[in-house]
């Protein structure tokens, strides 16, 4: 399970134990000691904040440990599984073929946050590392959210990239070359032996509900879903392609179920997956759909491929 602490969008340690991050030590022990008391299931507690109680303590509950955290980590990249990733090609190199991808995954979101980011520190003043936790923690969530979907996207298209040679993957596509909205976009278009799938890569930063074929939580503006239904529908008509269905990947941490597939929405089959679940996804296709193959994903390619303009 993903570490809630890990991402833009997770809690401080400090906010979970209800103190300032220049809390003393005894101030800090005494509102972990209270939060657990809280927070503990045998009386009453919530089994999922408790958890968090004791996982914020391990971070910032010793000098040392806290030391380390309030150096922070920087946000740069996936550190994680960029970490992974390095240790695996150490012992063997990966020359396994790559499915073909155009753009540039998180690159506008990035962008967006580098410039919103400057602008809340305040124009001339200099910023050592605009990626650094503690800079990050205490920007607007605003701010954070379009940093935690950029790593989303890079997470997404290093998923997609593994897939293979019979894949191939579009990221940041322009959804509407009139105008009316510019920052519309597809985070990324694949098509495969199993279909033609327009994704959204979020982090939502808090569990998510499913509503009516919509997606539904604390920290949820508008309608996700509707919004990348009716962006794929664009550059279906743009390309002159048809798209098999839609797919919202989330960090794992977010959803109950691994994949749950929600049948037609507004006359597209979407499926809402966890990041660990996608491959599987785009492997093995969505209920219901057709797959394709042959001189009909050539035909979809290389439509795709004239008319696809990128953000």
């Amino acid at each position: 399970m993903t570490d809630p602490f890990a991402g833009p969008l997770g809690a401080s340690p400090y906010e979970v134990l209800g103190v300032a991050a220049s809390a003393t030590d005894d101030e800090l022990r005494r509102a972990y000691r209270a939060r657990m008391r809280e927070t503990h299931p045998d009386t009453g507690g919530d089994a999922a904040v408790f958890i968090r109680v004791q996982r914020a303590w391990e971070l910032i509950g010793t000098p040392e440990a806290r030391a380390v955290f309030d150096r922070g980590r920087s946000f740069s990249s996936d550190d994680e599984t960029d970490a992974t990733a390095s240790r695996s090609t150490q012992t063997r190199p990966d020359t396994r073929p790559r499915a073909r991808a155009f753009g540039q995954p998180g690159g506008w979101r990035r962008e967006r946050y580098l410039t919103l980011i400057r602008e809340w520190v305040g124009r001339g003043a200099e910023i050592a590392d605009p990626y650094a936790a503690d800079l990050v923690r205490a920007a607007p969530r605003d701010i954070r959210h379009l940093l935690a979907d950029a790593l989303a996207e890079e997470a997404t298209a290093r998923i997609v990239a593994d897939l293979g040679m019979g894949y191939t993957v579009w990221h940041d596509v322009a959804a509407d070359k009139r105008g009316v909205d510019p920052d519309a976009k597809l985070d990324h278009i694949v098509l495969g032996p199993s279909g033609l799938y327009g994704l959204l890569s979020e982090d939502f930063g808090d569990p998510i509900g499913l509503r009516r074929g919509e997606i539904v939580g604390a920290h949820i503006a508008g309608a996700p879903i509707t919004e990348l239904i009716g962006r794929i529908r664009t550059v279906a008509r743009q390309a002159g392609v048809r798209f098999t269905g839609a797919i919202v990947v989330v960090p794992d941490d977010q959803v109950a179920q691994a994949i749950t597939e929600l049948g037609k929405v507004r006359g597209l089959l979407v499926v809402v997956t966890t990041r660990s679940a996608l491959a599987t996804v785009l492997r093995r296709g969505v209920t219901g759909a057709r797959p394709i193959g042959g001189t009909e994903v050539f035909d979809v390619r290389s439509r795709l491929q004239q008319r696809v303009e990128f953000v």
